[in-house]
Formats: C-alpha cells, sequence, structure tokens
C-alpha cells in the first residue's frame, strides 16, 4: 500500500499525520451497477482497478475513511479492506451484509457543527446529513433548513473526499439548469 505522498488536508494527531474522508457506494464487483449507474468502466475488473487506485492514491494507512455504506458484493468488504489504504469505518448501507458493519448511524463534530453520517439520507432527521444512496443524482441538496451532502463515488469521480471538499462544495453557488 502507497502511503508516501503530501496533501495538504492531512493533520497531525499526536505524533502521526492523517486526515479524515468521506465515500459512499463504491459497490466493488457489482456487475449491474456499471449500467445501472453509467459508469465509465468496461466490467468490474476495470471499475475495482480504478477505484482501489484512486483511493490508494488519496488515502493514506494512516487515514481514516468513514464510508457511508453499499462498499461491495455480499461478502466483499474483508477481501477487498485488505487492497485499501487507511482505517476504514464501515457504515450499514442497503447492499452490505449485517456481519460487515451494525453501524447505521454515526455523528461527528466538525467546525461547531454536528454532522449526521448515514448511507440512507431519509432515514434520518438530522439537519446536517453526509450520506450515499442516491449514486448519481445530486451531490448537494438543501431543503429548509437541512443540508444533505452526497459523498457517493459517482459524484466525485470515484475519489474519496475530505471534509474540507464537502464544505468546499457546500458554499459554491448551485447551478440549476432547465
Amino acid at each position: 500500500m502507497s502511503s508516501g505522498f503530501k496533501n495538504k488536508n492531512r493533520e497531525w494527531r499526536g505524533d502521526r499525520l492523517m486526515v479524515y474522508y468521506f465515500t459512499s457506494d463504491n459497490h466493488f464487483g457489482h456487475k449491474a451497477i456499471i449500467e445501472y449507474c453509467g459508469r465509465p468502466f468496461k466490467n468490474t475488473k476495470q471499475m475495482d482497478t480504478e477505484m482501489i487506485k484512486r483511493w490508494n492514491s488519496t488515502v493514506s494507512n494512516n487515514d481514516t475513511v468513514f464510508h457511508l455504506g453499499d462498499f461491495g458484493g455480499w461478502n466483499n468488504f474483508s477481501k477487498m479492506k485488505k487492497k485499501l489504504n487507511g482505517n476504514i469505518i464501515l457504515i450499514k448501507g442497503n447492499h452490505d451484509p449485517s456481519s460487515e458493519s451494525i453501524v447505521r448511524e454515526l455523528k461527528i463534530k466538525h467546525g461547531g457543527i454536528i454532522w449526521t453520517l448515514v448511507h440512507n439520507p431519509t432515514e434520518t432527521d438530522a439537519t446536517n446529513v453526509i450520506c450515499g444512496h442516491v449514486h448519481e443524482y445530486w451531490k448537494i441538496k438543501r431543503i429548509k433548513n437541512k443540508t444533505f451532502v452526497n459523498v457517493g463515488v459517482d459524484v466525485w469521480d470515484f475519489y474519496p473526499v475530505t471534509i474540507n471538499q464537502i464544505l468546499k462544495a457546500i458554499a459554491a453557488p448551485i447551478i440549476v439548469t432547465t
């Protein structure tokens, strides 16, 4: 696993440099997802290889990745986890077996804001939500006083993202085309 690169998003934690990343909906090994989401891959081998490459070019072994569900096919987590950099915290998605993760929702605090991490955005009443499940349909969604951020690989060019990338996307003007 590669880990010797510089990244401006890194921060010191004790005696080691680390970053927190967020991602969702890789669906490693899932052939139908290529057609379902219009992914630019010929087959699952090409898709998995490219997503592993992008993950490992971004995430070091010291980093933590919050994976917000639908990691891969049944019983694929243990096998694929060995190929990926970082410490992975898996939040259960609707395609993840219960044996791989029992965590359904997690809360983190950043910059004074409490963020709820959950796979399906409809399964929480939280105000600030980082989620997956919706694939390519939207990246940022605002409904009244609520903010939803989709960290699914389909809208982030198949890379895990940092909280700074998320905050930058939220701050960007939303362009609506008709």
